[in-house]
């Protein structure tokens, strides 16, 4: 995510980071290096069920961390994005 926004990419990452919304929904276009990359936790997981276009080798931005394995991995951004954060499902009412 830091680097998309270094290179003015249109990334919002509305929760700085925190992995706690899906703005910075990226989808790896190499299936390969998508292997390479760490699984996701569990609360990457949870964010990107709540992400636009959600697909087999989508990440969000901000747990993609560069590596040596993952050196030249492309990605796209989905054509838009869904800015629902972890916060906007605490303390909701359940029927």
């Amino acid at each position: 995510m830091d680097i998309a926004q270094a290179e003015d990419l249109e990334m919002e990452g509305a929760c700085g980071g925190s992995c706690a919304c899906s703005t910075c929904h990226v989808i790896v276009e190499d299936p390969e290096k998508y292997d390479a990359m760490p699984e996701p936790s569990d609360d990457e997981n949870d964010m990107l069920d709540l992400a636009f276009g959600l697909t087999e080798t989508s990440r969000l931005g901000c747990q993609v961390k560069m590596s040596k394995e993952i050196d030249g991995v492309k990605i796209r951004l989905p054509s838009m994005t869904r800015n629902l954060q972890a916060a906007d499902f605490k303390g909701a009412k359940k029927s």
